[in-house]
């Protein structure tokens, strides 16, 4: 028997839509990471990007547990000198909506060439509607 390893123009993508409203932010990202990397399919193969495209709504109404929206400390750092930054989630969820979602889902894919193929497929927006209606999506429901 030979071990089964997928092409990467073999693949079959599909579109899913995942509705964050009301949802817990941790519970989005993993779904949405799995369906982005393709480990939901029987051919999934880690150096192949065989992920679908992933479409999630509502993400500025996705809720973090616990008392994390006022004391989590999320910090970034641009290189320079002076150039940390820390602010908290309802701080940046008033600034921009998406990025919390965004930043999550970042961090559960690899990061290297192929993280950054992956990340390409994702499609996040604030509000209830998007442009992909044509790609015809399927609704993916987070338990």
């Amino acid at each position: 028997m030979k071990t089964f390893s997928a092409k990467a123009e073999s693949v079959d993508r599909q579109w899913w839509v995942i509705d964050a409203k009301d949802k817990v932010l941790g519970q989005v990202a993993v779904e949405a990471a799995c369906l982005l990397r393709g480990k939901n399919k029987p051919t999934y193969t880690p150096h192949i990007d065989n992920g679908d495209f992933v479409v999630v709504i509502n993400a500025g109404d996705v809720v973090l547990s616990g008392k994390k929206e006022t004391q989590k400390v999320m910090t970034s750092f641009s290189g320079y000198v002076g150039g940390h930054k820390a602010e908290n989630p309802a701080r940046l969820r008033q600034r921009r909506p998406i990025a919390l979602v965004e930043r999550a889902i970042r961090g559960m894919i690899p990061h290297n060439r192929l993280g950054r193929q992956i990340y390409r497929k994702l499609k996040v927006y604030a509000g209830p509607e998007h442009p992909h209606e044509a790609q015809q999506p399927k609704p993916f429901a987070v338990a």
